[in-house]
């Protein structure tokens, strides 16, 4: 049995839609809300990536969310899709996640694609996401 290849990808992301709404107002402040979000990559990782988050925020604006991502595109040189299970937080500005690749989702040639990783996203206009992953 040969022992997997680990590679390294580096992508940057463009927000091309954020639809968030409020589903449940907390008693004394904060709230929770949905977001349906549209993701544009550039790089390594190539394509389209539409994610639902679920936010919980505190009266101080900040936040914890889970959410559930689909991406459809180019990986390396491999074509398909997956997908990817995020959890974080939001304070200062700076969304914190953590992040893998949900086990058998991937389609086509990223079929048995595994990775996670991390990330801290601010404002900026292109966000990097950098990880390493393999591919069975």
């Amino acid at each position: 049995m040969s022992k997997p290849v680990i590679l390294h990808a580096e992508a940057t992301f463009t927000i091309k839609s954020w639809d968030e709404k409020p589903f449940h107002e907390i008693e004394g402040g904060g709230k929770l809300t949905r977001a349906s979000v549209t993701k544009s990559y550039e790089g390594d990782l190539a394509g389209e990536g539409i994610v639902e988050f679920v936010m919980a925020y505190r009266t101080d604006g900040s936040a914890n969310f889970v959410g559930m991502e689909r991406v459809v595109g180019r990986l390396g040189d491999r074509s398909g899709s997956f997908g990817v299970q995020s959890s974080g937080t939001f304070e200062n500005d700076i969304a914190k996640a953590q992040w893998f690749v949900v086990p058998g989702s991937g389609t086509g040639d990223l079929r048995g694609l595994k990775a996670e990783g991390s990330s801290a996203v601010g404002h900026e206009e292109r966000p990097r996401w950098a990880f390493d992953y393999d591919v069975e």
